[in-house]
Protein backbone atom coordinates (compact mmCIF):
# COMPACT_ATOMS: atom_id res chain seq x y z
CA UNK A 1 0.00 0.00 0.00
CA UNK A 2 1.14 3.69 -1.09
CA UNK A 3 1.83 5.80 1.73
CA UNK A 4 0.43 9.34 1.62
CA UNK A 5 1.24 12.31 3.56
CA UNK A 6 -1.47 13.37 6.11
CA UNK A 7 -4.47 15.69 5.51
CA UNK A 8 -4.01 18.89 4.10
CA UNK A 9 -0.88 18.78 2.27
CA UNK A 10 -1.90 15.34 0.53
CA UNK A 11 -5.71 16.85 -0.41
CA UNK A 12 -3.47 19.41 -2.07
CA UNK A 13 -0.94 17.28 -3.88
CA UNK A 14 -4.46 15.01 -4.98
CA UNK A 15 -5.85 18.65 -6.34
CA UNK A 16 -2.88 19.31 -8.01
CA UNK A 17 -2.64 15.94 -10.01
CA UNK A 18 -5.75 16.28 -11.65
CA UNK A 19 -4.68 19.16 -13.60
CA UNK A 20 -3.73 18.52 -17.02
CA UNK A 21 -0.01 17.46 -17.54
CA UNK A 22 0.53 17.64 -14.00
CA UNK A 23 1.88 13.81 -12.66
CA UNK A 24 2.19 12.93 -9.10
CA UNK A 25 5.72 14.01 -8.58
CA UNK A 26 5.00 17.40 -10.32
CA UNK A 27 1.97 17.52 -8.21
CA UNK A 28 4.22 16.89 -5.21
CA UNK A 29 6.71 19.57 -6.14
CA UNK A 30 3.66 22.88 -6.87
CA UNK A 31 2.39 21.54 -3.65
CA UNK A 32 5.37 22.06 -1.53
CA UNK A 33 6.20 25.18 -3.17
CA UNK A 34 2.89 26.49 -2.12
CA UNK A 35 3.66 25.51 1.40
CA UNK A 36 7.36 27.42 1.47
CA UNK A 37 5.77 30.17 -0.68
CA UNK A 38 4.94 33.61 1.35
CA UNK A 39 1.39 33.91 2.64
CA UNK A 40 0.33 36.10 0.34
CA UNK A 41 1.54 34.87 -2.47
CA UNK A 42 -0.32 31.38 -1.72
CA UNK A 43 -3.66 33.78 -0.66
CA UNK A 44 -3.18 35.81 -4.20
CA UNK A 45 -3.39 32.74 -6.12
CA UNK A 46 -6.17 31.20 -4.07
CA UNK A 47 -8.04 34.34 -5.38
CA UNK A 48 -6.60 34.45 -8.97
CA UNK A 49 -9.00 30.62 -9.00
CA UNK A 50 -11.54 32.21 -6.91
CA UNK A 51 -12.33 35.04 -9.13
CA UNK A 52 -11.36 33.24 -12.73
CA UNK A 53 -14.95 31.37 -11.53
CA UNK A 54 -16.70 33.56 -10.61
CA UNK A 55 -16.12 36.39 -13.48
CA UNK A 56 -15.44 34.43 -16.28
CA UNK A 57 -17.54 33.06 -18.89
CA UNK A 58 -18.56 32.37 -22.78
CA UNK A 59 -19.30 34.84 -24.79
CA UNK A 60 -22.44 33.94 -26.01
CA UNK A 61 -21.79 35.13 -29.80
CA UNK A 62 -18.37 32.75 -30.60
CA UNK A 63 -17.89 31.29 -27.27
CA UNK A 64 -14.61 32.56 -26.65
CA UNK A 65 -13.58 33.55 -22.88
CA UNK A 66 -15.02 36.69 -21.29
CA UNK A 67 -16.19 39.03 -18.40
CA UNK A 68 -18.96 40.23 -19.97
CA UNK A 69 -20.89 38.51 -23.36
CA UNK A 70 -20.62 39.52 -26.02
CA UNK A 71 -16.64 39.55 -25.75
CA UNK A 72 -14.25 42.26 -27.40
CA UNK A 73 -13.94 40.88 -30.27
CA UNK A 74 -17.39 39.87 -30.79
CA UNK A 75 -18.13 44.39 -29.97
CA UNK A 76 -15.28 45.03 -31.69
CA UNK A 77 -17.02 47.85 -35.00
CA UNK A 78 -13.76 47.58 -36.77
CA UNK A 79 -13.25 43.31 -37.11
CA UNK A 80 -13.86 41.91 -40.58
CA UNK A 81 -17.84 40.58 -39.90
CA UNK A 82 -17.30 38.76 -43.41
CA UNK A 83 -15.20 36.36 -41.88
CA UNK A 84 -15.23 33.48 -39.48
CA UNK A 85 -12.36 31.77 -38.42
CA UNK A 86 -13.36 28.52 -36.23
CA UNK A 87 -11.41 27.20 -33.38
CA UNK A 88 -11.61 24.47 -30.77
CA UNK A 89 -10.15 26.51 -27.58
CA UNK A 90 -10.36 29.68 -26.29
CA UNK A 91 -6.66 29.94 -26.26
CA UNK A 92 -6.67 29.31 -29.95
CA UNK A 93 -7.88 32.32 -30.26
CA UNK A 94 -4.97 34.42 -28.56
CA UNK A 95 -2.71 32.25 -30.56
CA UNK A 96 -3.90 33.63 -34.16
CA UNK A 97 -4.59 37.24 -32.50
CA UNK A 98 -0.66 36.93 -31.57
CA UNK A 99 0.25 36.81 -35.48
CA UNK A 100 -1.87 40.11 -36.23
CA UNK A 101 -2.75 38.99 -39.38
CA UNK A 102 -6.62 37.99 -38.64
CA UNK A 103 -9.05 40.39 -38.75
CA UNK A 104 -12.43 39.11 -38.85
CA UNK A 105 -14.30 37.05 -36.17
CA UNK A 106 -14.35 33.75 -34.25
CA UNK A 107 -16.28 30.74 -33.05
CA UNK A 108 -15.17 28.32 -31.25
CA UNK A 109 -15.89 24.33 -30.76
CA UNK A 110 -15.26 23.49 -27.66
CA UNK A 111 -13.12 20.58 -28.41
CA UNK A 112 -12.57 18.35 -31.78
CA UNK A 113 -15.05 15.38 -32.94
CA UNK A 114 -13.33 12.24 -30.77
CA UNK A 115 -15.53 9.02 -30.33
CA UNK A 116 -12.58 7.37 -28.38
CA UNK A 117 -13.68 10.40 -25.76
CA UNK A 118 -17.13 9.98 -26.49
CA UNK A 119 -17.21 13.70 -28.34
CA UNK A 120 -19.46 13.84 -31.04
CA UNK A 121 -20.97 16.74 -33.36
CA UNK A 122 -23.82 16.95 -30.90
CA UNK A 123 -20.84 18.14 -28.18
CA UNK A 124 -19.48 20.98 -30.14
CA UNK A 125 -21.16 24.14 -30.68
CA UNK A 126 -21.39 23.75 -34.01
CA UNK A 127 -25.21 24.64 -33.46
CA UNK A 128 -24.11 27.79 -32.62
CA UNK A 129 -21.98 28.03 -36.18
CA UNK A 130 -24.78 27.35 -38.42
CA UNK A 131 -27.27 29.48 -36.35
CA UNK A 132 -25.03 32.55 -36.74
CA UNK A 133 -24.19 31.78 -40.56
CA UNK A 134 -28.30 31.16 -41.36
CA UNK A 135 -29.41 35.27 -39.22
CA UNK A 136 -26.10 37.27 -40.92
CA UNK A 137 -27.17 35.22 -44.17
CA UNK A 138 -24.36 34.58 -47.01
CA UNK A 139 -24.40 38.41 -47.73
CA UNK A 140 -21.91 39.31 -44.86
CA UNK A 141 -20.04 35.99 -44.14
CA UNK A 142 -18.37 35.34 -47.04
CA UNK A 143 -15.64 32.72 -45.77
CA UNK A 144 -14.92 30.07 -42.87
CA UNK A 145 -12.14 29.49 -42.00
CA UNK A 146 -11.42 25.96 -40.19
CA UNK A 147 -8.16 26.73 -37.89
CA UNK A 148 -8.31 23.31 -35.87
CA UNK A 149 -5.15 21.60 -34.66
CA UNK A 150 -3.41 19.21 -36.93
CA UNK A 151 -4.02 16.26 -35.52
CA UNK A 152 -6.54 13.18 -35.99
CA UNK A 153 -9.17 14.98 -34.38
CA UNK A 154 -8.76 18.32 -35.67
CA UNK A 155 -8.93 16.47 -39.05
CA UNK A 156 -12.01 14.52 -38.86
CA UNK A 157 -13.92 17.29 -37.20
CA UNK A 158 -12.75 19.66 -40.60
CA UNK A 159 -13.82 16.99 -42.81
CA UNK A 160 -17.36 17.06 -40.74
CA UNK A 161 -17.83 20.73 -41.26
CA UNK A 162 -16.50 21.62 -44.46
CA UNK A 163 -18.84 18.83 -45.54
CA UNK A 164 -21.71 20.66 -43.35
CA UNK A 165 -21.20 23.90 -44.49
CA UNK A 166 -20.46 23.32 -48.23
CA UNK A 167 -24.53 23.90 -49.33
CA UNK A 168 -24.28 27.16 -47.29
CA UNK A 169 -22.51 28.41 -50.25
CA UNK A 170 -19.95 30.38 -48.07
CA UNK A 171 -16.56 29.17 -48.69
CA UNK A 172 -14.61 27.21 -46.88
CA UNK A 173 -10.83 27.48 -46.04
CA UNK A 174 -8.46 25.65 -44.12
CA UNK A 175 -4.92 26.69 -42.72
CA UNK A 176 -2.22 26.33 -45.23
CA UNK A 177 0.83 23.79 -44.52
CA UNK A 178 3.60 24.82 -42.03
CA UNK A 179 1.89 23.76 -38.70
CA UNK A 180 2.98 20.33 -38.01
CA UNK A 181 0.76 17.77 -37.98
CA UNK A 182 0.41 15.99 -34.48
CA UNK A 183 0.52 19.46 -32.35
CA UNK A 184 -1.58 22.09 -31.06
CA UNK A 185 -2.11 26.09 -32.11
CA UNK A 186 -1.40 26.87 -28.97
CA UNK A 187 2.33 26.01 -28.98
CA UNK A 188 2.92 27.16 -33.25
CA UNK A 189 5.17 30.38 -33.19
CA UNK A 190 3.72 33.43 -34.42
CA UNK A 191 5.53 33.16 -37.50
CA UNK A 192 4.45 30.08 -38.61
CA UNK A 193 0.93 30.24 -37.79
CA UNK A 194 0.66 34.09 -39.75
CA UNK A 195 1.74 32.36 -42.79
CA UNK A 196 -0.40 29.10 -42.24
CA UNK A 197 -3.10 31.79 -41.82
CA UNK A 198 -1.81 33.77 -45.37
CA UNK A 199 -1.76 30.71 -47.27
CA UNK A 200 -5.33 29.03 -46.40
CA UNK A 201 -7.00 27.10 -48.95
CA UNK A 202 -10.20 25.65 -49.98
CA UNK A 203 -11.70 23.09 -47.40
Amino acid sequence: MALAYDGAIQRLIDAFGHLPGIGPKGAQRIAFYILSAPEDEARELAEAIEEVKAKIRFCDICGNVCESSPCPVCLDPRRDRSVICVVEEPKDVMSIERTREYRGLYHVLGGAINPMANVGPSDLKIAGLIKRLESTGADEVKEVILALDPNIEGEATASYLSQLLRPSGVKITRLASGLPVGSDLEYADEITLGRALAGRREA
